[in-house]
C-alpha cells in the first residue's frame, strides 16, 4: 500500500484532466506495474482531498465513507462510458442512466434571491449537505460534454500496459505520462532484442 501512494504522489496528470474533470475521476483508480493500484478516492479523505483539489468541494468537508463511494461508484460508470467510446460500442445502459441521475441530483436553475443588504440576486444554491451530489453533477455533466464534444474524437486509452488512464490524444501520443511512454519503448527494445536471439 505504501508503494502505491508514492507512486500516486508523483503521477502526473493525463493530458486532458486538466480540462475535464471526468477524466481526471476515471483516471483516479491508477493500475501500475507489479499487480498494484492506487485509488486517489480509496478513503473518505482521500476521495476529500482528490474533490479539494479540483475546486470541487471545500477544505474540511467531513466526506462520509458513503459519499467516497458514491464518487467510486460513479467513477466505475465513467469509465465504463469513456471504454465503450474508445472501443467504439455501445455504452451500457446502466452507465448511461447513472450519468443522467448524477446531473439531475442537484438543482441547476439560477434561483432568486436576497441579501438584506445588497437586494435581489441570482444564484444557484449549494447547500453544503449536497456538496458531494453537486460534484457528481459537474462530473457527470463533463462526462456528457466530453463524449458529445469533438474532443471525443481524441479519447484514448494508455497504450502502455498494465496503465489504465484514459487521455485526449495530441498528435501521435498514445501514452498518458512520459513514464508510460517510457515503459512501452523499453517493452518494445526488450521484445526486439528477445525475437533476434
Amino acid at each position: 500500500m505504501e508503494e502505491s501512494v508514492r507512486e500516486e504522489a508523483v503521477l502526473p496528470s493525463a493530458p486532458g484532466e486538466a480540462e475535464h474533470p471526468a477524466l481526471g475521476l476515471a483516471n483516479s483508480a491508477v493500475a501500475l506495474p507489479g499487480g498494484h493500484m492506487a485509488d486517489l478516492l480509496g478513503t473518505p479523505a482521500r476521495a476529500e482531498r482528490w474533490l479539494t483539489q479540483r475546486d470541487l468541494a471545500p477544505e474540511d468537508t467531513g466526506m462520509a465513507e458513503m459519499c467516497a463511494t458514491q464518487l467510486r461508484s460513479l467513477r466505475e460508470q465513467v469509465r465504463s462510458l469513456l471504454a465503450s467510446r474508445v472501443a467504439g460500442r455501445p455504452a451500457l445502459p446502466a452507465a448511461v442512466k447513472a450519468v443522467n441521475d448524477a446531473m439531475t441530483r442537484v438543482p441547476t436553475a439560477s434561483l432568486l434571491l436576497w441579501d438584506e443588504k445588497t437586494g435581489p440576486y441570482r444564484a444557484t444554491p449549494h447547500p453544503t449537505t449536497a456538496i458531494v451530489e453537486h460534484a457528481l453533477a459537474v462530473i457527470a455533466a463533463d462526462t456528457a460534454d466530453l463524449l458529445t464534444s469533438p474532443d471525443a474524437a481524441r479519447l484514448a486509452a494508455c497504450a502502455s500496459p498494465p496503465c489504465n488512464r484514459f487521455l485526449l490524444k495530441h498528435g501521435r501520443r498514445q501514452w498518458c505520462s512520459t513514464r508510460c511512454g517510457d515503459r512501452a519503448r523499453a517493452a518494445r527494445a526488450y521484445a526486439r532484442r528477445t525475437a533476434t536471439e
